[in-house]
């Protein structure tokens, strides 16, 4: 109903119990109290509410703007969905009866001397459509009529759904780019075991975030989506051991692959604590804190990818140098020996005869 619109009233008498001809139900009016002038009640005009999924209870507001009486007995509240009572509330008796349809509806008493009848029930009890709030003071009544609308509310903006799925592929896309190095340029340092480890470990990720990313629906919260994360989330930290592994067989551990393998470790942690802090709120509000995880454990992965690619080859052309170059030191003792030893044999042969020739050739 409008703003100012109205609705007349049966007459009735001054005093004592009237009659209401439009319900045919009574209205009390205690003896002295003398009735209100003939004004109507006036609503302030609402034509629609809407609740979501996050609303544990809906309300709907119902507001009279000029209420008068300061006696609760002489207010009388019914609320209407498709022409049938939901709820009543009378004032003279002190009584509140909800529907059976409705059975959580209820009204603040004590809010109505201000004017306040709005209906209050589970989100369960709820029924979209038209409600028809209507008070009576006295010979005064008045009603107005609010539409009760569903909102869908998506759970993350349709950008966080975006990075959100895409991190993580990107991530899986760079491990596969780094088995592929290994594979390549790093033949004679992994065995057989550890390529098929490494393989069936990366398809398992692989189908675990491709799984998530289709539960993963842009849209309301709930369990599927709820899943959905979980499973693009979780298993990333499949990586990290992939990464250590990538490492080990291509160029062994330094103290930058070690770096990377920290950052990579605080980002699945920032991702798992956003995690959980986003499926405890239907609107999740650390969506960033979850985003910036997945985006740290993707940068790890590209800096892994990098360093192999630019830097792998040389380090494990030095560290390949480095064990042999104790082997190769031996090998130059043995030539130099080998060289050496005839001389000095030669030598030793001379004195050896100059000692056991007599003194007198010697002299001579």
């Amino acid at each position: 109903m409008e703003r100012g619109e109205k609705c007349g009233a049966a007459e009735v008498p001054s005093r004592g119990r009237t009659v209401d001809e439009g319900r045919g139900e009574p209205l009390w009016a205690p003896e002295g109290s003398g009735l209100r002038g003939s004004a109507q009640l006036i609503f302030n005009a609402i034509k629609s509410v809407e609740y979501t999924l996050c609303n544990q209870t809906v309300v709907i507001p119902c507001f009279v703007n000029n209420v008068e009486t300061k006696n609760i007995t002489e207010l009388y509240v019914r609320w209407k969905f498709k022409g049938e009572n939901i709820f009543i509330f009378d004032g003279n008796q002190r009584m509140s009866k909800p529907s059976s349809n409705f059975s959580s509806a209820e009204i603040a008493p004590s809010e109505l001397l201000r004017g306040i009848a709005s209906l209050k029930m589970a989100k369960s009890d709820a029924v979209l459509g038209n409600y028809t709030c209507e008070v009576t003071e006295l010979s005064r009544e008045g009603e107005t009529i609010i539409e009760l609308k569903y909102r869908v509310v998506s759970w993350f903006s349709p950008n966080e759904n975006i990075l959100i799925v895409i991190f993580p592929v990107l991530a899986i896309l760079l491990f596969w780019g780094q088995f592929g190095i290994v594979t390549l340029k790093y033949k004679s340092n992994y065995t057989k075991e550890k390529a098929i480890f490494l393989l069936v470990a990366g398809l398992l990720l692989t189908v675990l975030v491709i799984v998530g990313a289709f539960l993963f629906i842009p849209g309301e919260y709930s369990t599927k989506n709820a899943s959905g994360l979980g499973l693009i989330v979780l298993p990333t930290i499949i990586l990290i051991l992939l990464h250590y592994c990538v490492f080990m067989i291509a160029m062994g551990m330094s103290s930058f692959t070690i770096s990377i393998l920290i950052l990579q470790l605080l980002g699945y942690v920032l991702s798992v604590v956003g995690f959980s802090l986003c499926v405890s709120e239907c609107i999740p509000v650390h969506g960033p804190l979850l985003i910036s995880g997945l985006g740290i454990i993707a940068l790890a992965e590209l800096l892994g990818l990098v360093y192999m690619k630019c830097v792998g080859k040389s380090a494990l052309f030095l560290l390949a140098y480095a064990r042999n170059f104790k082997y190769i030191i031996w090998i130059m003792l043995l030539v130099d020996s080998y060289c050496l030893g005839p001389k000095k044999r030669m030598s030793n042969s001379k004195n050896e005869k100059t000692q056991q020739m007599p003194l007198y050739f010697l002299n001579n």
